[in-house]
């Protein structure tokens, strides 16, 4: 009964991720646009990826109306800007008991990078994991999409 269990634990927490990836297609260092504020991994995906040396950037905020008393605002980007990152997650969810060594939180999100210089989408990732350990997948994904020098 305990391998049933073991077996069935194993194959749901494999169907927790569903990736479409562009090998080769990122360049290292690029100036990279991420939204503002969040939680979860809205909020450690920009420290993130300034940690492996990308410059990470909000944009700059401007009212959308003429008269300048428009409630929406508009980001404007720098246009040497090489890829846009959007997320998309439900809340964060504290799971001390199953996420205990990999970082507390639990997270259900989409994650999507894509090329300014195209527009075509070079990562799409649909996923659920505790914070650590897919923070540590988004490092294997950039490994393989940087571009090699």
């Amino acid at each position: 009964m305990s391998k049933f269990l073991s077996l069935f634990a194993v194959l749901f927490l494999a169907a927790c991720n569903s990736v479409y990836i562009k090998p080769g297609t990122m360049e290292p260092n690029a100036i990279i646009h991420v939204d503002p504020a969040g939680v979860g991994i809205a909020r450690d995906i920009k420290e993130f990826l300034e940690n492996r040396g990308y410059d990470v950037r909000i944009g700059k905020q401007r009212p959308s109306g003429q008269d300048g008393l428009s409630s929406s605002d508009v980001v404007e980007l720098p246009a040497n800007t090489g890829y846009i990152v959007r997320t998309g997650e439900s809340k964060e969810t504290f799971m001390p008991w199953w996420c205990v060594f990999n970082g507390f939180w639990w997270w259900k999100f989409s994650l999507s990078i894509t090329d300014q210089r195209d527009g075509k989408e070079i990562l799409s990732w649909r996923g659920r994991g505790c914070q650590n350990s897919s923070l540590r997948k988004l490092d294997r994904f950039l490994d393989e999409l940087e571009i090699k020098q």
